[in-house]
C-alpha cells in the first residue's frame, strides 16, 4: 500500500506549550516592530518643526559689598513651529527677559527671534522668526486625552539633533508649583523622559499630533515628564500675539481632576461625574479666605457645572477679578455653596 508523504515542520512534534510560547514570540516582536515603527513616523513628521532656542539674559544685582553689577547669562531650550509664517511656541521660563532670543532649525539653519508674548502662569511663550519654507506642526486636542494613551517627546537641544523619549499618559488634570512659586494648572504627566534641553518642545501623540508643550520647570520633574496642555496653548495664544501677556483671574488651589460615583451624583443632584478634587489651597489666596479646605470637591461655579481644571481656568476670566462669585462645593458628603472673591494673577513676574 503506497502512502502520501508530504513535507512537515518539526514544530508540529514540538509539544504544545512550545508552540504557543513562538507564536506569543511571534506576536510581540510583531507589536514592538508596529511600535517603533509608529515612532519613526511620528518623528518623521514632527521633526522638522521642532527648534533649537538658544537665549541671552543679562543678570542684576548686588555683590557682597553691596556694588551693583550686570552678568550676561546663557540659556537654552526647545520650541516648535505652529505656523507656516515663523510663529514658535515654547516654554515662559526658557524665554522670560531675554534680551537676545535664537532660534536654530532642524536644517541648520539659525535666525534671531522677536519676544511676541508670555505668560508665566502656564509657562507658554510665543516667539517668532522670518525664514522661508517652514514647516509648521498639527496642534491636536489634549481634552481628548486618556490615561495609558501613547505619548512621545521631542526636543532639540543645542549641539544634538532631534531627541526622543516615549511613554504613556500618567496622568490628567494635574497642578504642580514650579521652582520659583508659581501654579501651574491643568498638567500632563507622562513617563517619556524629559531630557535636557528638551523644555519647550512638543509632546506627540501616535497621529502625529501635538498635545502638549514639555515643561521642565516643575520640581518634581525627575524621569517623568510634565506637559502644558495644548488646549490651554490655543487660549492663550491669540491673547499673547494680541496683548503681549495674559490677564486672567486667580483663585489659588492646586487641583487634581477626579470622577464622582454615580451614587453621590445622583444624591446631589449633579449635572456630571467629575470634578476638582482640591489637592492645596494656598496661604492668603481668595481661596483660603472663602474658606475652602484641601479634599473639597468643587463641582459648580456661578452656578454652571465645573467637571475639570481647564474648565475652571476659562471661568475666571479678568471680568471675574474682584467680582464675588459662588463655588459648589462637595465636602464630607455635603453640598455647600461658598463665596469666592477671583483676584488678578499674582504670577506676572
Amino acid at each position: 500500500m503506497r502512502r502520501n508523504l508530504g513535507w512537515v515542520s518539526n514544530d508540529d512534534f514540538a509539544p504544545r506549550d512550545a508552540r504557543m510560547s513562538q507564536n506569543n514570540l511571534r506576536t510581540d516582536e510583531q507589536l514592538l516592530d508596529a511600535y517603533s515603527q509608529a515612532v519613526i513616523n511620528v518623528v518623521e513628521k514632527v521633526s522638522p518643526t521642532v527648534v533649537n532656542i538658544d537665549v541671552q539674559r543679562w543678570l542684576t544685582g548686588r555683590s557682597r559689598n553691596y556694588q551693583p553689577f550686570a552678568q550676561e547669562v546663557r540659556g537654552n531650550g526647545s520650541g516648535f513651529i505652529f505656523t507656516q509664517d515663523g510663529y514658535i511656541l515654547t516654554n515662559s521660563h526658557v524665554v522670560h527677559d531675554a534680551s537676545k532670543i535664537q532660534v536654530t532649525l532642524s536644517d541648520g539653519r539659525s535666525y534671531d527671534a522677536e519676544m511676541i508674548g508670555d505668560d508665566p502662569d502656564t509657562d507658554i511663550a510665543v516667539i517668532r522668526i522670518y525664514a522661508p519654507n517652514l514647516v509648521a506642526a498639527r496642534l491636536g486636542d489634549s481634552q481628548s486625552l486618556r490615561v495609558g494613551q501613547l505619548a512621545i517627546a521631542i526636543g532639540h537641544p543645542l549641539g544634538f539633533q532631534t531627541t526622543v523619549t516615549t511613554g504613556v499618559i500618567s496622568a490628567l488634570g494635574r497642578s504642580f508649583k514650579s521652582r520659583s512659586g508659581k501654579l501651574i494648572e491643568n498638567i500632563i504627566q507622562t513617563d517619556a523622559a524629559l531630557n535636557p534641553g528638551n523644555s519647550g518642545g512638543p509632546l506627540v501623540t501616535s497621529h502625529a499630533e501635538v498635545i502638549g508643550i514639555n515643561t521642565a520647570i516643575v520640581m518634581a520633574a525627575q524621569g517623568i515628564c510634565f506637559a502644558v496642555p495644548i488646549n490651554t496653548a490655543k487660549m492663550v495664544i491669540p491673547v499673547l500675539m494680541k496683548y503681549g501677556q495674559v490677564r486672567r483671574g486667580y483663585i489659588g488651589i492646586g487641583g487634581q481632576n477626579v470622577q464622582i460615583s454615580r451614587r453621590i451624583m445622583l444624591f446631589h443632584e449633579l449635572a456630571v461625574d467629575t470634578g476638582i478634587f482640591v489637592m492645596y489651597v494656598e496661604p492668603n489666596s481668595p481661596a483660603e479666605k472663602a474658606g475652602l479646605q484641601e479634599g473639597d470637591v468643587i463641582v459648580g461655579f456661578n452656578g454652571l457645572a465645573l467637571q475639570n481644571m481647564e474648565g475652571l481656568q476659562k471661568l475666571l476670566t479678568p471680568e471675574r477679578v474682584g467680582v464675588r462669585s459662588q463655588l459648589t462645593v462637595l465636602r464630607n458628603n455635603r453640598k455647600l455653596v461658598v463665596s469666592v472673591v477671583p483676584e488678578e494673577s499674582p504670577n506676572r513676574s
